[in-house]
């Protein structure tokens, strides 16, 4: 068996332990990797999500060595025996676990932002990794919470070579494992997309559950991760749906060439028009597999059409006006599709973006038109002018002073989010509260 990537992973992960949901687990994700996968876990279940914290306590001469781990709340797991047999003095030792202890201190802040550890005194925890190798690290974990009084220990991962699920039968509570291929040598042999998780990337997927776990909104506001079906259902994409309560509109963003709906410049974007009060659907317009050939990249047509029939499926879901956000070259499919669907989107930006790409269908688009460039971005600048000229609905060239073609300076993406969130706002209708 082998997965999409590590929402794929989690979401195959979530059916089999449906049977968790009655228990009301907490979800544990060993960072950095095992945090996407939890994240699908803990959605599905209706599950806090939470991050496992643990540093293997290695002896000075051989780090690769472990007397033990530490976790948060002052929990240590020794292994008298190692300590016994390193002979190394228990200064050293005391040592290496002060360094550790800063380092799990650090590590927590950053993850959490702040929000306290969830108690897992009396409940089931579900630690959950995007696979097992050696399994040391998830040794540990599950030792740490056990230690943390946690009543049940469920580990649960999409892959692990057989003799390494062998042995945690006898370690934990429950043992959910999707596959144990005999020919095993590494975790991200099993995976198409193995990109490495960012620390970004764990903070934020932190920051939604919690916020989805909140109930702030009176019960109105929704979201969460979804498999959009493209392509007549022959081809799903994964998505990340968010929507405020009494939302005006949904912006679908459509990102640009080598990216995904993971890239951190269009969620910086996404979260600040969530602040505004607009919903967002960020999702990934090829599957790894497709990405692979960058010709798919630059396929403007098709790309536009499976824009088109993710807009089709949110519109039978959803009652709010849409508009698009392109990026690089998804702002020429953002284009195409807003030509395709006449007055049915509501507005247009385009950041960075490559609206010459969209060709003869700049001039059938009905929707206003923003398009953002960088003042430095030279060569895209001078195409942004050309297909403004181009356009024959009501559009606006908006250029930010001193920045590049990805934003990077400082202000700059700040400037696209003020400037995305004005365009939308203006041209969507308000939302009248009832009487």
């Amino acid at each position: 068996m082998r997965f999409i990537d590590r929402v794929d992973a989690g979401r195959r992960l979530a059916e089999r332990l449906g049977h968790l949901r009655g228990e009301h687990p907490v979800v544990l994700g060993l960072p950095r990797g095992g945090v996407p996968v939890a994240f699908e876990v803990a959605h599905a279940l209706g599950a806090p999500l939470d991050v496992v914290l643990v540093r293997k306590l290695g002896v000075p001469y051989h780090r690769e060595l472990g007397f033990g781990a530490i976790g948060e709340g002052g929990v240590r797991v020794i292994r008298d025996d190692i300590v016994r047999m390193s002979r190394v003095d228990e200064d050293d030792l005391a040592e290496v676990e002060r360094a550790e202890e800063a380092e799990l201190s650090r590590r927590a802040v950053q993850f959490r932002e702040g929000r306290e550890r969830v108690p897992l005194e009396g409940r089931t925890a579900i630690v959950v990794d995007d696979g097992i190798a050696t399994g040391a690290t998830a040794a540990a974990a599950c030792q740490v919470v056990r230690a943390q009084g946690a009543a049940r220990v469920v580990l649960a991962v999409p892959v692990a070579p057989p003799d390494a699920a062998a042995a945690f039968r006898g370690e934990v509570d429950e043992l959910v494992c999707l596959s144990t291929p005999a020919a095993f040598s590494a975790v991200g042999e099993w995976y198409h997309d193995f990109t490495q998780t960012s620390d970004e990337e764990v903070v934020d997927l932190l920051r939604r559950s919690t916020d989805e776990a909140s109930g702030d909104d009176g019960g109105e506001a929704h979201g969460g991760p979804l498999r959009l079906p493209v392509d007549g259902g022959a081809v799903t994409l994964a998505g990340d749906l968010a929507m405020p309560a009494g939302a005006p509109g949904l912006v679908v963003f459509a990102h640009g060439s080598g990216s995904s709906r993971l890239s951190p410049r269009n969620r910086a974007v996404a979260r600040a028009l969530n602040d505004a009060g607009l919903g967002t659907l960020l999702f990934d317009l090829l599957t790894p597999l497709e990405e692979e050939d960058r010709a798919n990249v630059f396929a403007v047509e098709p790309l536009a059409r499976r824009l088109t029939e993710v807009t089709g499926w949110l519109r039978r879901r959803e009652t709010v006006p849409v508009c698009y956000f392109g990026a690089s070259t998804g702002a020429a499919a953002a284009l195409w599709a807003a030509a395709e669907a006449g007055d049915g989107v509501a507005a247009v930006v385009s950041r960075g973006g490559r609206p010459d790409l969209a060709g003869d269908r700049l001039e059938e688009v009905r929707a206003p038109t923003l398009l953002i460039v960088g003042g430095h971005d030279n060569v895209v600048l001078d195409l942004n002018r050309q297909a403004a000229g181009r356009l024959r609905c009501e559009n606006e060239l908006a250029v930010v002073p001193l920045a590049t073609h990805l934003f990077e300076e400082p202000g700059a993406l700040d400037a696209v989010a003020d400037l995305a969130r004005d365009w939308f706002t203006r041209h969507l209708p308000t939302r009248q509260s009832p009487t």
